[in-house]
């Protein structure tokens, strides 16, 4: 039996496009594509793949005798961009934005500089078990966008990171003396202990100069 040839010409099909505001794509393709999947779960399933993403328009193309099914595919997606500037970003779209990695982002989500709008609990295709991840406003990643906090961050994290080496330097350091210190033969007569480094109090309790 002969396969049925599929048609490739689709300039007669029916189409017909939406813009996507910067505000909901917030400068992210990623974020764009993310949108498209989240529309595309709504849409009936012969009809998900109908609907993409085209230089920065959500198209939607059916051929000719599936006008019914356009019209309302169509009205779907019509209803689906209402308030799509609101929809939360989920973890590969905020990576994406503010140009961070994984690392990044669960250090700043764990510290509280990168405020979580809530969780989300899905099944992946394939997985038996279900995930559950962060989600973050899209109003507040666009405000760190905008102040650029990114950059901030890494320079506070440089600063901390230099300063836990200083400090783990300082702890090798008075170790090291501390193990000469008791290796050095004492001079002082039995009874009156090991000699004791000057400052060595003022040292342990401050730490390196500041």
């Amino acid at each position: 039996m002969p396969k049925r040839k599929i048609e490739t010409n689709t300039d007669n099909w029916l189409r017909q496009e939406w813009p996507l505001p910067s505000a909901a794509t917030l400068g992210s393709f990623v974020r764009a594509k993310g949108i498209v999947l989240e529309i595309r779960a709504r849409l009936p399933k012969p009809l998900k793949k109908a609907l993409d993403l085209e230089a920065g328009l959500l198209v939607l193309k059916l051929p000719p005798e599936a006008e019914d099914q356009f019209a309302a595919a169509a009205a779907v997606v019509t209803q689906a961009l209402v308030g799509i500037e609101s929809l939360p970003v989920i973890p590969r779209e905020i990576e994406d934005i503010l140009t961070i990695s994984t690392t990044e982002r669960h250090r700043w989500l764990k510290d509280g500089r990168l405020p979580s709008a809530g969780t989300r609990t899905v099944k992946l295709a394939g997985r038996a078990k279900k995930i559950t991840f962060h989600v973050f406003d899209p109003r507040q990643v666009e405000d760190l966008l905008d102040r650029d906090m990114v950059v901030n961050w890494r320079e506070e994290d440089a600063e901390r990171a230099a300063e836990n080496r200083r400090q783990a330097a300082w702890k090798n350091k008075l170790k090291r003396a501390e193990k000469q210190a008791q290796a050095t033969p004492s001079l002082q007569s039995e009874g009156e202990g090991r000699p004791q480094l000057i400052g060595w109090a003022e040292f342990e309790r401050d730490g390196p100069l500041r």
